[in-house]
């Protein structure tokens, strides 16, 4: 019998965000065969804070926690990490937060003096030209918005659809939201699959945006679906194979 092996890339493409709340970062790619420890030094490159005392958790597409990155000696690759999935980086990242000591007041350096300061996390940004501070990202990402807002516009509730992502089977669905999604950035399609292989019930965090069965639902980017002539398959699960 011939030998199959399961081939997978050798590089994770994934998103950057940070403790820092007014940090975030594009979409980066990573070699599966780097070690916790350069990874946290090219993390430190990107969003400025100090690989000796940052901590690394992972989550994914819904913002659900998956592991922390805490074994410096440990390979990327060995860590259940997929494509489109998030870092998130917790740091101090400024001289405000070594201050912190519980009840005592802490010293908040006006806004004014901060923005001249040359060794903060702002001017490490703005000269690096990263986060809120790339201009060509912002477009980018303006330009990103503005589309997925119109094709979730134009794509009808009630329609068939396929939804092809990447690194998963095509499935076929009905179309059953359109819109954003409390705490997701963007726009999203949601969408009632023929088959139980959703992630949802059409909840997301509590909130209910379409009604449909336990693992039939999901929340896709617009780009991801195609609507057609997609007809239900019909699953006769007494039909011997």
């Amino acid at each position: 019998m011939a030998d199959f092996k399961v081939i997978t890339s050798d590089f994770v493409r994934l998103h950057i965000s940070t403790s820092k709340d007014d940090v975030s970062f594009e979409e980066k790619r990573f070699p599966k065969d780097i070690t916790i420890s350069d990874l946290k030094a090219k993390l430190e490159l990107i969003t400025g804070g100090n690989c000796n005392t940052m901590q690394i958790e992972a989550y994914n597409k819904d913002n659900k926690h998956i592991c922390s990155l805490s074994n410096n000696e440990a390979l990327l690759g060995s860590y259940p990490l997929d494509d489109g999935m998030r870092l998130h980086v917790i740091d101090q990242f400024n001289i405000r937060n070594e201050l912190d000591f519980g009840d005592v007041p802490k010293y908040e350096l006006p806004e004014e003096e901060y923005n001249k300061k040359t060794d903060s996390v702002k001017a490490f940004l703005m000269k690096n030209k990263m986060g809120q501070y790339n201009e060509e990202n912002i477009k980018k990402k303006e330009k990103q918005m503005s589309e997925e807002k119109q094709l979730a516009e134009s794509t009808p509730i009630g329609s068939r659809c396929k939804v092809t992502v990447a690194n998963a089977p095509c499935r076929l669905g009905t179309v059953m939201y359109t819109g954003p999604v409390e705490t997701l950035p963007g726009y999203w399609i949601g969408v009632k699959y023929d088959e139980p292989l959703g992630k949802n019930d059409g909840t997301f965090k509590g909130k209910k945006y379409f009604e449909c069965a336990n693992n039939y639902g999901a929340f896709v980017k617009p780009h991801n679906v195609e609507c057609g002539d997609f007809p239900e398959e019909d699953y006769d699960l007494n039909e011997e194979i």
